[in-house]
């Protein structure tokens, strides 16, 4: 056999495993195919959305998905979420779905959950719809019997607004602010709102889920805390 024989067989070998192999990585693609199912579209997050702020078009975009990984309340359209405010912070490409979306209805509440409305001393930069935030209570003034107390630990921010002062003007470090809690906590927010000299709010970091602290309390001397 020559050289020239020789090199047109290996040539036309190397076609011939070429196209089965090609026919193979075919077939494996559309047995995948077939396994994921069609491509849905899923709407995305292209920046961060932060609570309470109206969505614009060019915050997200649209994303094909195979129908078996795509949220089961996945937004398929981006003028489905246009104008809406989400009810929690959505990091840049996360996929959006229908229970993140604040629907103008209110917040949607859980069995024994209340919303308790309160004035508290609070950075409004930080204290924000979706956030966490600790409750600190001091009741009294003067001497030893002032006491301040961690009374709530990780409350969900539902809402935010100003707040008046005692003078009638907006201002004074104070906002108003809706926490979701139980119905026991409610009660004592409430009792605590009349009859506190100082409601303060703390927010939290978004991973800090951290608890164990509530029922702290020190006097105004700084002297027994427990």
């Amino acid at each position: 056999m020559t050289r020239r024989r020789r090199a047109a067989l290996l040539l036309g070998l190397a076609l011939v495993l070429g196209a089965l192999a090609a026919g193979d990585v075919g077939r494996r693609e559309r047995a995948l195919a077939a396994g994921l199912g069609p491509s849905v579209p899923v709407v995305v997050a292209r920046k961060a959305l932060e609570p309470g702020r109206l969505v614009g078009g060019a915050d997200v975009s649209v994303r094909l998905v195979p129908r078996r990984y795509a949220p089961a309340d996945r937004v398929a359209r981006v003028a489905e979420i246009v104008g809406r405010r989400p009810r929690l912070a959505v990091p840049p490409g996360s996929d959006v779905s229908i229970p993140m979306l604040d629907d103008g209805a209110g917040p949607q509440l859980r069995p024994g959950e209340r919303i308790a409305d309160i004035v508290a001393i609070g950075d409004p930069q930080q204290v924000r719809p979706g956030g966490r935030v600790d409750l600190l209570v001091t009741r009294g003034t003067d001497g030893a019997d002032g006491t301040t107390r961690l009374a709530l630990e990780d409350a969900e921010v539902v809402s935010t607004g100003e707040a008046p002062s005692e003078n009638g003007d907006a201002g004074g470090g104070r906002i108003a602010v809706a926490l979701r809690v139980t119905v026991k906590q409610a009660v004592y927010l409430a009792a605590a709102q009349n009859f506190a000299s100082e409601l303060r709010v703390l927010p939290r970091g978004p991973d800090d889920d951290a608890r164990g602290a509530a029922g702290i309390t020190a006097r105004s001397s700084l002297e027994g805390i427990r």
